[in-house]
């Protein structure tokens, strides 16, 4: 068993992970010296014994498999590396008969090379098919503020619509947004703005809410954002 790891990786690139169970030593070092240019790690078992307890050991991205082996053939092999792993498998082999191409397909291979072939066309083959076993990862998406206050202009925007509220609205969102995915007292909302009269009722922060709400309904009506609190006041959320 020979491991020949990638020496240079490319920035930004994944290593991808080679299985190679192949008793031709020399075969087994040319393919390996090849595909270590292109981002790939080798580990090359003479024997399928150890190719399987590799299997077990280590995570692999994909084997490439020969049929003649000392041992065991390549075509009983692969059911036995499919109770340990569904990565795809390569078959590489000298055997040009049908059969063992259909037989290997049927037992869980997923591409046929009959040797010889161009080590070029093996990279190729190793990509296209972890690309479609493999879709690359959508990018998570910048979490997008849907209430952004402008202090400075005393305004509030939603969806990036302006929402025209009065001095009394705009303080009670502000201090919802301030204090977002958490509860606000009614009593907090009323006496700390600036634009509410300490003496009027905490009715008055309901109501306030109220139209707060009709308004932001007028650009959004499938969700509600702020929420009540039992015994306690609002919470103003974006997770709907």
């Amino acid at each position: 068993m020979k491991m020949i790891p990638c020496i240079i990786k490319s920035k930004g690139l994944k290593i991808i992970k080679i299985l190679i169970i192949e008793d031709d030593p020399e075969l087994a070092l040319i393919l390996t010296n090849y595909l270590t240019k292109f981002d790939m790690e080798v580990v090359n078992a003479e024997d399928p014994y150890i190719g399987l307890s590799l299997l077990t050991q280590h995570a692999f991205d994909l084997i490439i498999l020969d049929l003649t082996l000392p041992g065991m053939d390549g075509l009983e092999v692969i059911p036995k590396i499919r109770e340990v792993a569904s990565i795809p498998i390569i078959i590489s082999s000298a055997r040009d008969d049908i059969t063992d191409k259909v037989i290997g397909m049927e037992r869980g291979a997923d591409d046929y090379m009959p040797k010889p072939y161009d080590p070029r066309e093996l990279v190729t083959r190793i990509k296209t098919i972890l690309r479609r076993t493999n879709p690359p990862e959508e990018k998570a998406q910048k979490p997008v503020n849907l209430f952004v206050a402008d202090q400075k202009a005393h305004t509030i925007t939603f969806k990036e619509e302006l929402l025209e509220l009065t001095a009394a609205e705009y303080d009670v969102l502000l201090m919802l947004i301030q204090h977002k995915n958490g509860s606000v007292s009614r009593e907090q909302l009323l006496y700390e703005s600036e634009h509410i009269d300490d003496e009027s009722s905490i009715k008055n922060i309901d109501v306030i809410i109220s139209r707060i709400r009709q308004k932001i309904a007028k650009i959004d009506p499938e969700h509600v954002y702020i929420k009540p609190i039992r015994g306690v006041g609002y919470l103003l959320t974006d997770r709907v």
